[in-house]
C-alpha cells in the first residue's frame, strides 16, 4: 500500500465541521442490544420517540461503545468531538485523544454507528480554562490536575449548553461513572464498576443542575467487556490503546512548565532550622512529597519537599513526617447534594491514583471546606482536588488549599 492510502485526511474535518448521517455499513455485525437493564441500570435504556442526545466522542474505544449503545437503544444519536489542539499543533501533543488522527477516527466510527457527526471548536476556551490555569498553578506553588477543569469548565459546561443549542435533551460520555436516579427523579453519580477505571474523581465540579441530562453507558462495564462489544461491533477503534499523559504536555511536565515560566534560582532550606540545604531554579518545578530530583548538598540524606514558598522563592524539605497532614483546606467548592445533607463522617480522596479515607468535615460552606482526616495523610497538595464521597456515592468536592506552616525565623 502507497503512503498516500495510509495518510489520514484531516484537513477536511477542521473544514467542514458538520458532517452527513450516514447508514450502517452493510457488513457490520448483527449482535444484541446491550442497553438493557443489565447494564445501563437507571440511565434510561428505552429512549422517548425522537429523544436526542448528544455523544461527546474522543475517537476512543469507550466513547465509541457509549454511542453504539446508545443508537441501539433507540436514542436519536449526534455524534460531537470538541477540538482542542491548535493549527500549529506540536509534535507530541494531542496523539492519542483530542488530536486531527481522533477526529478522523471517530468520524469512521460514527459512519459504522449510523449517526451525525460534528466537530466542535473549543481552542479558544481549552486555552482560557485548562493551559492557562495549568502553568498559572505551578506559577503559585501548586500541583493542579487540569483533567478536572477539562470535565468541570469544559466538557460539563459548555458541552451541555451546546447540547441545549442543537436540541438535545441528554450528553452522553465515555466515563467509568454510575448514573444513579432515585424514585423522586434526583440524579446522583456513583463510582463505576470497574474499580480500575473508575472517574469519578474528575466530575465533582459537574455543576449539580446539569446531573440529570447526562449518561454514563459503560459505568456499568468494566473495560474489558467495553473492548469485547467493540470487536464484536467491528468498530475500528476496538484495539485503540488508552492515552496515559497530559495532551496539550508534549514529554515532561517540567520541560513544558520550563518553557512558559522564567527560571529564578533560589534556596532550599530545611523546615527545621532554616539552613540552607540546595539550589533551585524555581519552585514550580517541584511539587509537595517529592524526594528526588532536587539537588540538595549531601545527596545521601532522604528529604521529602514539604512547602512551597513562592513568594520567597524558597522550597522547604524536611523529614517524611514533616509531610503529613491532619487535616486540610479546600476552596472553590461544589456540592453535588445539599450542605443540609453533608455526612459529618465521609471519605476523601485527595491524588486520582491514592485511595479514600475517611474523614470528619469540621466546616462546610459556599466558600470551602475543611476536614481532619481519622489518619495523618502524606503530600497532600494544594492545588489537587479533594473529593468527597460517601461509599460510592460522589458528594462533590473542591481545591486543596495552601497549606499554613510554621517557618523557622531567618537572619535579616
Amino acid at each position: 500500500m502507497t503512503a498516500a492510502a495510509n495518510s489520514t485526511p484531516t484537513t477536511s474535518l477542521t473544514d467542514a465541521p458538520v458532517l452527513p448521517d450516514t447508514s450502517v455499513l452493510t457488513d457490520a455485525p448483527v449482535v444484541q442490544n446491550y442497553l438493557g437493564q443489565h447494564y445501563l441500570g437507571n440511565t434510561p435504556a428505552t429512549a422517548p420517540a425522537g429523544e436526542r442526545v448528544l455523544c461527546a466522542m474522543s475517537g476512543g474505544v469507550d466513547s465509541s461503545v457509549t454511542a453504539a449503545l446508545l443508537k441501539d437503544a433507540g436514542y436519536s444519536v449526534v455524534g460531537a468531538m470538541m477540538r482542542f489542539w491548535p493549527d500549529d499543533k506540536r509534535v507530541d501533543t494531542f496523539d492519542t485523544c483530542c488530536s486531527p488522527d481522533a477526529a478522523y477516527e471517530a468520524r469512521r466510527v460514527a459512519e459504522q454507528v449510523g449517526v451525525p457527526f460534528y466537530l466542535l471548536d473549543y481552542r479558544e476556551q481549552f486555552q482560557r480554562h485548562i493551559v492557562g490555569p495549568f502553568l498559572e498553578e505551578y506559577a503559585k506553588g501548586r500541583t493542579p490536575n487540569p483533567c478536572v477543569n477539562c470535565n468541570t469548565k469544559v466538557k460539563f459546561d459548555e458541552l451541555v449548553k451546546k447540547a441545549k443549542m442543537l436540541g438535545c435533551r441528554y450528553v452522553a460520555t465515555g466515563h467509568y461513572v454510575k448514573r444513579v436516579e432515585l424514585p423522586d427523579g434526583e440524579v446522583q453519580f456513583h463510582r463505576g464498576d470497574d474499580p480500575r477505571k473508575d472517574q469519578t474523581y474528575f466530575l465533582w465540579g459537574t455543576p449539580r443542575d446539569a446531573l440529570p441530562f447526562i449518561l454514563f453507558p459503560v459505568g456499568e462495564l468494566e473495560k474489558p467487556r467495553v473492548r469485547e462489544i467493540a470487536e464484536e461491533r467491528g468498530l475500528l477503534t476496538a484495539r485503540k490503546p488508552e492515552s496515559q499523559n497530559i495532551c496539550f504536555v508534549p514529554g515532561k511536565v517540567q520541560d513544558f512548565v520550563a518553557e512558559h515560566l522564567p527560571q529564578a534560582s533560589g534556596f532550599i532550606r530545611e523546615i527545621s532550622s532554616g539552613e540552607v540545604v540546595g539550589d533551585h531554579l524555581g519552585t514550580q518545578f517541584y511539587t509537595l512529597g517529592q524526594k528526588k530530583g532536587m539537588g540538595l548538598y549531601q545527596s545521601h540524606r532522604v528529604r521529602h519537599i514539604v512547602h512551597l514558598d513562592p513568594a520567597t522563592n524558597t522550597v522547604w524539605v524536611g523529614d517524611y513526617e514533616d509531610c503529613l497532614w491532619t487535616d486540610l483546606k479546600a476552596e472553590t467548592p461544589n456540592y453535588l447534594l445539599d450542605l443540609a445533607d453533608l455526612p459529618t463522617e465521609l471519605d476523601v480522596q485527595v491524588r486520582y491514583r491514592t485511595k479514600p479515607v475517611r474523614a470528619t468535615v469540621i466546616r462546610a460552606d459556599e466558600t470551602g471546606f475543611e476536614l481532619r482526616f481519622a489518619e495523618p495523610q502524606f503530600a497532600v497538595a494544594p492545588g489537587q482536588s479533594a473529593v468527597l464521597y460517601n461509599g460510592s456515592q460522589l458528594l462533590g468536592g473542591g481545591l486543596i488549599a495552601d497549606h499554613t506552616r510554621v517557618l523557622p525565623v531567618l537572619p535579616a
